[in-house]
């Protein structure tokens, strides 16, 4: 198979700088209507990972995301935002970006472009064949990514990718890879823009799909989240209300006894 990288392709507009706010906007917006079509196509790509995620977790693995750049950064989002939404270990899903937490705010220079630097980066998470790793780069050509998902091939590790180019290395290197063909950037080459949305509708799949199946959410609610604010104990509080059947007051009790969605329904119920 030829690798054509669409996401370099040159956009179908020109003359950007003349255009004004409004056609700007909305150009970006239409090119932005193409992203979920994408990803529906790609579902079964998604599925067939998440299953690997899913049997990992539930067997005492983890979930480690590795990228560069703004793929870097949407994996560590992702695995940042699954404590709190899931009241999973910090430890439980683990982002890491070439040229370590530096990088999460400025670029390092020719970090992405290291052969070794990956695989150093997961021993010091103590890798295993429990884990699951999942790389992810909008072009599918990043040193950093290819060379990690390699090693991690040939110590048996199960590795996935994210990646917006059809039939690109890393997808080759991969043995569960997920290619959400999004085409040419509105700002020619700026994969930030359709293949960054892109990944993060992906990894929004993965997890909440995947904490789903593990038991982290009740009906629709996140009965396990972490109650870190005013806004998250009141929602906390109307859960417990609707699951009990009971007032305010008495949800409020309950939470502040338990410090839990879960446990304060448990015990209410008793």
């Amino acid at each position: 198979m030829n690798f054509i990288k669409t996401t370099e392709q040159d956009s179908n507009y020109n003359n950007l700088e003349k255009m004004s706010i409004s056609e700007i906007t909305h150009l970006i917006n239409k090119e932005d209507q193409t992203v979920p079509l994408a990803v529906e196509k790609a579902l079964p790509q998604i599925e067939v990972l998440i299953e690997q995620v899913v049997d990992k977790l539930k067997n005492g693995g983890r979930l480690l995301y590795i990228g560069a750049g703004t793929s870097g950064r949407l994996g560590i989002l992702d695995a940042s935002e699954c404590p709190p939404t899931f009241g999973v270990p910090h430890e439980l899903v683990i982002g890491l970006i070439a040229g370590g937490d530096d990088a999460i705010r400025k670029a390092v220079e020719n970090a992405e472009d290291s052969t070794t630097q990956g695989w150093e980066d997961l021993k010091a998470c103590n890798i295993s064949d429990k884990d699951v790793v999942v790389g992810i780069a909008a072009s599918g050509t990043t040193p950093y990514v290819i060379s990690t998902l390699k090693k991690c091939n040939d110590q048996k590790i199960v590795t996935g990718c994210i990646t917006c180019n059809q039939g690109s290395p890393l997808a080759l290197t991969a043995k569960f890879p997920i290619e959400v063909v999004v085409g040419p950037e509105f700002l020619t080459g700026s994969s930030r823009m359709k293949a960054g949305t892109a990944q993060k509708l992906v990894l929004n799949m993965i997890t909440t799909t995947s904490m789903i199946q593990l038991g982290k959410v009740k009906g629709n609610k996140m009965i396990d989240m972490q109650l870190s604010n005013d806004k998250l104990v009141n929602r906390g509080v109307k859960m417990i209300m609707t699951e009990l059947n009971i007032s305010e007051a008495e949800a409020a009790i309950l939470l502040s006894k338990h410090k839990n969605v879960r446990d304060s329904i448990t015990h209410g119920r008793k």
